[in-house]
Order: C-alpha cells, then structure tokens, then sequence
C-alpha cells in the first residue's frame, strides 16, 4: 500500500507494496453485484502475459534467474563494469518478479473465490522472499567498497547513473546495514514479522463471528465490517446506537487475543528497530524516505492545537441531524445531506475529466489514454475483492485500476482518486528508468487527493441547489475529518504503542483499549460536552488494519495538507505550481519525498500546509452555515 524509496536492493523489495499491491482507497461500503457488463470495463490482462500458461512459463523464468543472482557475490568491486552488470541484473530480475507478481494478484482479486487464482498469488508473492534472500549480500559488500570507490565506478560508468540514487540511499544506510550473514537472516524473518497482519487479517475477515440485527424499519443487517459501514449510517439514532452496541461488543469479546495479536506485531517491529541500530521504531520508519522527525511531530502539535475546528464541525452536524440533546460518537457517520443523484461510469470519467483540466494537457492526454484503454475492472462481481486500488509497477506496460463503481458520487470520488494515482504512474514510468520509477506514499496520496479536491470544487461551484451544494460540501468537510483528524489520531496512537513496547513494556488488550479510549475522547472533545464517547467504544482499535502497516497512516493526513495547498494554487490558474505539480509527477523516486514536495513549494516540516488546510476546513462550514441560516431565516 505504499513504497518508499530506501537502499538500492530493499528499494526494489518496497515496489511490491505499493506498485504490485497497488495504491488504494478504503472503500467500506456493501457493493450492489452488477450484471454482465461490456468488456471495455474489465482490464485486458494479456497486455501483461497472453495466458496463463506464459504466466507460468514467466514465473519460472524469474525462479530461475532468481537462484543466478548469488553468482554476482564477490564481483562488485572488481571493476565499474561488473558494479555495473550486478546491479542491472538484480533490477532487471526483480521487474519480471514484480510483473509475474501483478498478473497474478490483479486475476485473483477479481475472484477471490477462486483458489487456483489465490494459489498463483501466493506462489508469486514467495518470489520476493527468494529474491531478497539472493541479493542479502549485495549491501554489506556495496558498502565494503566504500564511498571513494563508488564515486570512482559512478564516474567510469555513465550506465550507471540510473542506479546512482539507489546506491547513494545504501551508503546512506551503512549504520543501519549489518553484516552478509545477519542480512540473510533478517531477510529470512520476513515471514515471521508479517505473521501479526495475516493473523489479524484472517480473524478479522474470516472468522470473527459477526451478529445480526433488526433495524425499526423491519430490515436485517449482518454485522460484518461492510455490514457496520452501512448500519452506522441509518437515519434512526436508536439503530445507530443499536449496530456500535452489538458491533464493538462482538470486538471486545476478543479483547485479549486481539491485543496479543498486536502486541506480536509491535513487538516484531522493535526487534527490526533494535537490529538495525534505530533508536525507535518511528525513527526506523521515517529513516526510509529519509523524512525529517519533525514532519510527524509537527502534524501531530498542529492537529492537536485545531481540534476546535473538529469540535466545530461536530457541533455543525449536530445542528444538521437535528439532535436536541448530547451528540454520541454512533452520530458522526451518517450523511449530512442525502442526495438521490446518479453518477455512472462514463459520468464519472466526463465529470472528472473536466475537473482535471486546471492540470494542463500533458496530464490530460494520460488521463484520456487510460480510460479509453482497458486498464479498469469496473463494477462489483461475485467474489471480487471490496474497495478500489491502482496496480502501477508492471513498468513496461500500464497501470491497472480496480474499482468497484456504484454509480454515486463517491464512486465518482473513488474513480478520481485512482486515476491520479494511475496519471502518477504513467507520467513517472515515462520520465523515469525502472529504478527510479516508484514513489513514495505521501507522494501518491497527494497526486489523488489533488483529483478528488478538484472534483469536489468544481461541483461545489457548479451546484444547482442549496441542497445540492450542502451535500457536496457536507462530503468534502467529511473527508478532511476522516483524513486529517482522523489518520492523525491514528499517527498518535501508533506512536503511543510503539514507545509502550520500547519502554520494555507488554502491550495487552485492555491496555490498548485505554490509550485509544483517551485519544478517542479527547479528539472528539468528550470532556467539552462536544461528542460523548462511550467506554465500549476504546476497543475500534482492534478494528483498524492500518495499524499493522508500520507508521503508515500518517501520511494520509500529511498527504491532504499538501494537496489542498496545491490544488488551490492550481486552480487560482498559477502556471508554476501547475508545472511543479507535473515535475512531482514525472520525479517519481529520483529523490527523497520530503525534498521533492519542498521543490514543488510546500514543506511538510513547517506549520504552514496544516494551517491552510485548517481554514480550507474552517471556509467550508462557513458557506454551509451561511446556508443554513439563510434557509432558517425564510421559513
């Protein structure tokens, strides 16, 4: 779900997170099974191989030339041209992996019933372990060779050029890299830390026992996660109350194997942190896009220091859902406005097409080569995974993007999103080598928030009602909550946790419970009368999965902060940002994030982007109160 750009041999292992994987958006949300559908909405995998049987053939060719790559131990420092043949040979392997990787992940995605699919994404995904134990030598002897020497090979070899970044990342590392020997077994750990998330994700997802409910109006919901995402949202609050009751209570149940669970997990990332020499977990994470402490202390402070701003907005959705007596935290998810207005796939593209066009024709003739393409699964089909992501690392051929379209504005929203990452994609594989090609999360967040904040903008402005323009404004205040407010509440909590276990101390369930319970009320000003929290209510920690993704989720809210600040300067017309933004695009992973977001005008480090994206926040309740009062004062 993210890549980073780290040393030369694990930056290629991070493609697999984000470019193979894909960069995603949650989407909970029951999804309504379409029926046969044309096949210009469902991607043409044989843009990657014919048939399964290349797939096959493809899969054991990378096996094969994964077993050669030990051959190069020992020859880096023979001469600029051998540094130069490993490296190129240890890239070119791992882009066929990456491809037999992706062909095998996206045909199983589209049915995740089918267990020869699931079988074949399994097998491409233990390329990866092989691969990284193949090339666990390369770093310890790379810095052996010592940065004179490298300098040296840099300047004979002009081939090498397209590594240079890499290889200066791995002398970066060297306090961070340990012998051949230990590496190789780390490497080999690989399976053991990522134990935790699919422990987590086969309870959560397969065997958590979800209850049933009857709503007042006669309806029956199954209390899965998309059976929650869509109960929490009913007009009555007695239902609502009635779905967090029985939800949170079925989570609490399991308290305790939850919390060792996540215990396993944190306490496998302080081992990480302690191999490697960090001084914590967090320092561990930042180190790998090289990002300054002080971008994560500084979201955190500014968040903190607008929490009225959030209570604001709570008070706002008070006002607008009509409760006359306390708002509860089962109040905060249903909509604001509910507007029956329809928004098919081809709506989706036209609307977003126009929306996009502030970003200037080279984006556009990306934009328009792939959604006349067959890059997209569109619609919901049985046994099709949930939610939508893009798929970008297959380098020599295009990204895919899987959606799952319900013909509503959020559908609209999600298609937006995703095509800025599928953009970012084509852009940075046009401009880039395979080396450099892949970006950073906090990067391809940006790109797609950019799009959907230039969507929501322009229906805003176009909007025919008061109705209308109060339901689209309602989702765009919605969205900086859950992406700023809400991820950094999150960032926190992950810190907390992570510095419980370096502390030396055991984290266990209930001790989870308390830390989120007081995050929880203090973000949504429980002590201020703002939004009462309900005790039950400490344990949504263990419903988060993104807490298994080692300090991820921070850059959701960092991301937003960045694309509001651009987008409002693009879409004041300014010519320069608009080229900057393109540059950001095209950088790809050449450099560090935090130094690429700085060259395109926004420094991360500084108060600055949290503040304007406060009073992005602030402005919108101002036009919905204006509204408001002015529909108040007719009647």
């Amino acid at each position: 779900m993210t890549l980073n750009t780290k040393n030369y041999a694990i930056f290629l292992l991070t493609i697999f997170l984000t470019a193979c994987v894909g960069i995603g958006k949650s989407v909970e949300k029951e999804t309504t099974i379409a029926a046969p559908i044309d096949d210009k909405y469902i991607w043409d995998l044989s843009d990657l191989y014919p048939d399964l049987s290349a797939w096959e053939a493809a899969r054991n060719d990378a096996a094969q030339k994964i077993t050669q790559l030990e051959k190069f131990q020992g020859t880096l420092g023979e001469s600029s041209k051998s540094f130069f043949y490993a490296s190129d040979q240890i890239s070119t392997v791992y882009k066929e992996v990456v491809r037999v990787y992706i062909h095998a992940s996206l045909r199983a995605d589209t049915d995740t019933r089918n267990a020869e699919n699931e079988e074949r994404s399994q097998l491409a995904a233990n390329l990866f372990t092989d691969f990284s134990a193949a090339i666990s030598w390369y770093n310890p002897e790379l810095l052996a060779l010592g940065e004179e020497k490298i300098a040296l090979f840099l300047e004979q070899q002009p081939h090498l050029s397209k590594h240079r970044f890499g290889v200066m990342d791995a002398l970066r590392r060297a306090p961070h890299t340990q012998h051949q020997d230990i590496e190789t077994f780390l490497a080999k750990t690989g399976q053991l830390t990522s134990a935790p998330n699919s422990i987590y994700s086969v309870f959560a997802n397969a065997n958590m026992p979800w209850p049933e409910v009857t709503l007042s109006n006669g309806k029956k919901i199954r209390l899965s996660q998309a059976g929650y995402s869509a109960g929490r949202q009913a007009a009555s609050r007695e239902d609502r109350k009635m779905v967090f009751d029985e939800f949170w209570s079925t989570w609490q149940d399991y308290e305790a194997t939850l919390g060792a669970i996540m215990n396993a997990q944190i306490q496998g990332l302080a081992f990480k942190t302690e191999a490697r020499n960090y001084e914590s977990s967090l320092g561990r994470a930042l180190f790998d896009d090289n990002m300054p402490p002080q971008v994560y202390e500084t979201l955190v402070e500014e968040v903190n220091q607008s929490l009225p701003t959030l209570h604001r907005y709570f008070k706002l959705r008070k006002r607008m859902l009509g409760i006359n007596d306390e708002m509860r935290y089962y109040d905060i998810y249903p909509p604001l406005v509910n507007l029956d207005k329809q928004f098919t796939i081809e709506d989706s593209i036209t609307v977003t097409r126009r929306a996009l066009k502030p970003l200037g024709s080279e984006y556009m003739a990306a934009y328009d080569l792939g959604v006349k393409s067959r890059w997209m699964h569109v619609f919901p089909s049985a046994g099709k995974r949930s939610g939508a992501y893009m798929s970008g690392g297959a380098y020599d051929v295009h990204p895919y993007v899987l959606l799952n379209h319900n013909n509503d504005f959020e559908s609209a929203s999600t298609f937006a999103h995703e095509y800025g990452h599928a953009v970012h994609s084509v852009l940075a594989n046009t401009a880039q080598p395979w080396e450099t090609a892949g970006y950073s999360t906090f990067i391809a967040e940006t790109a797609s928030i950019m799009n959907e904040m230039l969507l929501q903008d322009m229906v805003i402005a176009e909007a025919n009602s008061d109705e209308e323009k109060l339901f689209y404004l309602g989702i765009g205040l919605e969205a900086l909550r859950g992406t700023f407010f809400r991820q950094t509440m999150f960032a926190e909590f992950e810190l907390k946790i992570n510095q419980e276990v370096e502390a030396g101390n055991v984290l266990t369930g209930s001790k989870l419970t308390s830390i989120y319970l007081q995050l929880l009320k203090r973000y949504h000003g429980h002590d201020q009368n703002v939004v009462t929290i309900d005790d039950l209510y400490g344990i949504e920690w263990a419903y988060i999965p993104h807490f298994y993704y080692d300090f991820y989720v921070f850059q959701y809210a960092t991301s937003i902060a960045a694309a509001s600040n651009l987008a409002k300067k693009i879409r004041s017309g300014d010519k320069k940002a608009q080229q900057d933004f393109i540059q950001l695009l095209k950088a790809g992973g050449s450099d560090y994030p935090y130094k690429l977001m700085q060259q395109a005008g926004i420094d991360m480090a500084t108060a600055a982007p949290y503040r304007a994206l406060v009073e992005r926040m602030n402005k919108i309740m101002d036009e919905m109160e204006t509204i408001l009062d002015r529909r108040k004062n007719t009647e």
